[in-house]
């Protein structure tokens, strides 16, 4: 092609970097403001939070349907726009459910609040931003198809998500502080985001075509190389299993709480988000890290931070110095996984098709995906049935000794132990030690069909 041979290796025009990072910026924020969905229930709705937990995390079933269909859909799709490119459209359904959900009449019963919620949160969270993370990696390799342009647009690409994240987590918290336990004025202040940044998130859809053809040669995808990959891919499971068990610790959501009750300031918190700032600019060293080690290694060095991050936190109580200093080593540590783990992905796909199957892009991103959404709701759940369990009150203005415990365990201690146990976890992911042989001989496959 005409288009791929003009492409340098590992070149990503200006356009192209800032459309593709801005929708993961939209999307990084949508992800952040719907965890707030606990907080907006119980403090706006007043509902109980074992009762919001439990209903968030039974609409997470159908996660397990849509997930592997939004994959296989992906897998099989074949337009004239590409194979992952058109989902993009599905940001402007996530936007619009996003803001139905924290959208809820205040005067409905409890009955109908919580099916309004629900029905909302399961169309946003199961249906569009699944198809949203299905199609991350299929619409990569088929736009740069380099892997030093995957690098550019997962670390220095990662700054532009995470500073746009970072911005709204400074504004956000002086936004609820304005909008109190109004339901009203929590619509108006969650239009005002949603509207732009759906343009936002729809100019990657808009400005970066897919050009590569790296389905050359392979056979239509069928349910049963699902059902082969599932059983032969042991190191999605893996993957996946490091993105349920982050996202539980990212679903705590307990940020507003702990600031609410333990710092009682809560616009304190937007400033502390300030503390992460410096944290970015370790992206920035990425591409230079990643050329002396693997992705697994950088991710395990996260790690290391985010444990220390979360023990911090646990001790630093009210002390604001000690959480700028936990906010500024957790940012650090939750950067590679945060932006990194699709480089991982893409190895599964490599190793698929260094195997002789379909590289299956789409369901490997599904199965990653289905794993995010069911920890970020089990961590919601959990959150929940905790905050219950040790005698919290939706509303009041002061909280049980036990519940500032479990406020306290959750935002820093639980998160630690988590974290280590992921750390022990990614010693069993041996696939990055092969992928040098891995690559190489894919190309030279490529290369010999391209010569018949």
């Amino acid at each position: 092609m005409t288009k791929e041979k003009a492409q340098k290796k590992g070149k990503v025009g200006a356009l192209k970097f800032f459309s593709w990072n801005l929708r993961g910026m939209s999307t990084g924020i949508q992800v952040v403001l719907i965890g707030y969905i606990t907080f907006y229930c119980t403090e706006v709705l007043q509902l109980n939070p074992a009762l919001v937990a439990t209903l968030l995390f039974a609409s997470k079933i159908v996660d397990a349907v849509t997930d592997l269909v939004a994959g296989y859909l992906i897998d099989r799709t074949h337009t004239k726009l590409g194979k992952g490119r058109p989902y993009e459209l599905a940001i402007i359904g996530l936007w619009l459910t996003t803001w139905l959900s924290f959208s809820v009449p205040a005067h409905l019963t409890t009955v109908v609040k919580c099916a309004w919620v629900v029905i909302c949160y399961t169309l946003a969270q199961s249906i569009f931003n699944t198809l949203l993370s299905a199609n991350q990696t299929a619409y990569m390799v088929r736009a740069f198809n380099d892997q030093d342009a995957y690098v550019t647009l997962s670390s220095l690409g990662g700054l532009i998500t995470v500073f746009g994240v970072i911005i709204f987590n400074v504004v956000y918290p002086g936004m609820m502080a304005k909008a109190g336990q109004s339901a009203p004025a929590w619509s108006r202040m969650v239009l005002m985001l949603a509207v732009p940044l759906c343009i936002i998130g729809l100019m990657r859809f808009i400005f970066v075509p897919e050009q590569f053809d790296v389905d050359a040669g392979s056979k239509q995808v069928k349910f049963a190389d699902i059902v082969t990959l599932l059983k032969s891919n042991k190191y999605i499971y893996i993957i996946a299993a490091v993105s349920l068990v982050n996202n539980i610790s990212a679903g705590l959501g307990v940020s507003t709480y702990y600031y609410t009750y333990i710092v009682k300031n809560m616009s304190v918190m937007g400033i502390m988000s300030l503390f992460t700032v410096v944290s970015m600019l370790t992206l920035a060293l990425y591409p230079v890290l990643l050329k002396k080690i693997t992705v697994r290694r950088l991710i395990q060095l996260g790690l290391i931070f985010s444990i220390a991050g979360g023990i911090l936190n646990f001790l630093a109580k009210d002390n604001l110095i000690i959480l700028g200093i936990a906010g500024l080593v957790g940012g650090i540590g939750s950067l590679p996984i945060s932006m990194m783990l699709n480089l991982m992905i893409i190895e599964c796909a490599d190793y698929n098709e260094w195997k002789g199957r379909q590289r299956m892009e789409g369901t490997l991103g599904a199965i990653n995906g289905f794993a995010t959404k069911l920890g970020s709701g089990f961590g919601t759940f959990l959150c929940g049935v905790l905050l219950s369990a040790a005698g919290y009150i939706g509303g009041a203005s002061v909280q049980t000794d036990s519940a500032l415990i479990m406020i306290r365990a959750l935002f820093g201690i639980i998160p630690a132990c988590f974290f280590f146990g992921l750390l022990l976890l990614l010693n069993f992911y041996k696939l990055d030690k092969m992928m040098p042989q891995i690559r190489r001989e894919n190309a030279e496959r490529t290369g010999a069909r391209t010569t018949e």
